[in-house]
């Protein structure tokens, strides 16, 4: 194994610690975070190859589904390759402007994701409580429109992070407990005031990521107010065949998303390895599992991505 060789006298960088404690599994927990993050890759470019492909799937629900895809792939590939060099190869040294960049676009991302479940929510809510007006209301074009103003929202939310990173004073302590820069993470080893940085990111946390819940869970209300005036069973099946995928993925990544945000504000109960642990959970496992929860559920998609695979 290679040294730790970042000294106190290091302004230029930080350090990596891993996951704390538990240094000699690390070889054991990358297995499973490496093959998380292959099958994440594979089945992420599929939707983008397949839906790319299939002219009879440009529409607008599937161009959600290329955004969910593109975000899932930005937020693994921005954390887990670092992990991995730190569980294989003990490269733990991490420069400052990389640190801070890890945790703009990590953060941003996550934003973004959540602007994505929420265009979806809003797509199901047009699909089902006002299906004849759905194709003038739903276009390809609107849906690019409505992930541009995402990407424009993550930037001006998330932008100030590290910055507010970038005023704060590191001292001797530059060892950052976790696999990557966590905004938090980063903000708890400096020896100055982090005060703002904790009101930041719990408003940040509050205001994007509470508010864009609330607005799912009122598009859902009227759905499922919608699917219970349904008269025919058949139609009632099939709203909410089409709504199932959606809910799964975001039980699945608002939870992981919210605990881990949440824990290291309030969490100080739970161990060190723990918070890390979940953290990789919620950047690895949510990303693998959305297009393989979209192909089962998504019966066109299916057919298209098994059409392909019998091709290879």
């Amino acid at each position: 194994m290679a040294t730790l060789n970042l000294t106190s006298s290091d302004t230029s960088a930080f350090m990596l610690m891993g996951i704390p404690g538990l240094e000699a599994a690390h070889m054991w927990f990358s297995i499973p975070l490496a093959t998380c993050y292959i099958i994440d890759l594979l089945g992420n470019f599929m939707v983008l190859l397949v839906v790319g492909k299939e002219q009879t799937l440009h529409k607008p629900m599937y161009l959600l589904l290329c955004m969910l895809a593109l975000t899932d792939i930005a937020m693994s590939t921005s954390v887990v390759p670092k992990a991995l060099s730190i569980f294989w190869f003990n490269l733990r040294n991490i420069t400052v402007g990389g640190c801070f960049t890890q945790t703009f676009i990590l953060n941003a991302v996550s934003v973004i994701y959540s602007s994505v479940l929420l265009t979806m929510a809003f797509d199901r809510y047009i699909a089902i409580c006002i299906p004849l007006r759905y194709t003038t209301v739903i276009t390809n074009g609107r849906v690019a429109k409505l992930g541009f103003l995402g990407l424009i929202r993550a930037v001006l939310f998330i932008l100030p992070m590290p910055l507010l990173l970038t005023r704060l004073p590191y001292c001797d302590k530059r060892f950052i407990p976790n696999t990557y820069c966590d905004h938090m993470a980063v903000a708890k080893i400096s020896c100055g005031d982090i005060t703002f940085n904790r009101i930041y990111g719990l408003v940040i946390t509050l205001v994007v990521i509470e508010l864009d819940v609330t607005l799912i869970a009122i598009s859902y209300g009227l759905i499922i107010r919608a699917v219970l005036r349904m008269s025919s069973k058949t139609a009632y099946q099939k709203a909410l065949n089409t709504c199932t995928a959606h809910i799964c993925v975001m039980l699945i990544s608002y939870s992981s998303c919210l605990f881990s945000s949440l824990s290291y504000r309030f969490g100080q109960g739970i161990a060190s390895h723990i918070h890390v642990i979940l953290d990789n959970f919620y950047i690895t496992v949510p990303p693998m599992l959305n297009p393989i929860i979209y192909g089962v559920k998504t019966k066109e998609l299916r057919d298209k991505v098994g059409k392909y695979t019998c091709r290879m």
